[in-house]
């Protein structure tokens, strides 16, 4: 088992929890009228537009614990190619770190955390 490839799994785990939990508490709690899906983002947002972004916003935690799952099986088993979807997850990471870090000016803290996944897949 590669222990770095498993804590780049819980790393990945662990940023998709605090990516709905601090989505839900900071940006959708204000836009709830007491639905499960938020509704309320006039005059900026429609119903349509608010229900879509929090459905890609959850849906984004969703596929970055899906890669968290293929890390950790990638750390306990051979696998053919396993040295592609590495370089693919990785690279994933580092284009999002990027966008991150670009679109918030450094800002937002997500940018770190994907980095440091990206580092620690490339490093096992």
């Amino acid at each position: 088992m590669q222990t770095v490839l498993v804590a780049a799994a819980i790393l990945t785990f662990l940023i998709g929890v605090a990516h709905s939990a601090l989505g839900e508490a900071m940006i959708f709690s204000k836009m709830r009228q007491g639905a499960l899906v938020p509704t309320h983002g006039r005059p900026v947002l429609h119903t349509g537009h608010v229900r879509i972004l929090w459905a890609s916003w959850h849906v984004l935690t969703l596929f970055g614990w899906a890669m968290a799952a293929m890390l950790l099986r990638l750390s306990s088993a051979e696998t053919p190619h396993a040295d592609v979807f590495l370089d693919c997850i990785a690279t994933a990471m580092l284009a999002g770190a990027m966008l991150v870090l670009f679109a918030t000016r450094g800002r937002h803290p997500g940018w770190l955390g994907l980095s440091l996944v990206a580092m620690l897949i490339w490093f096992a």
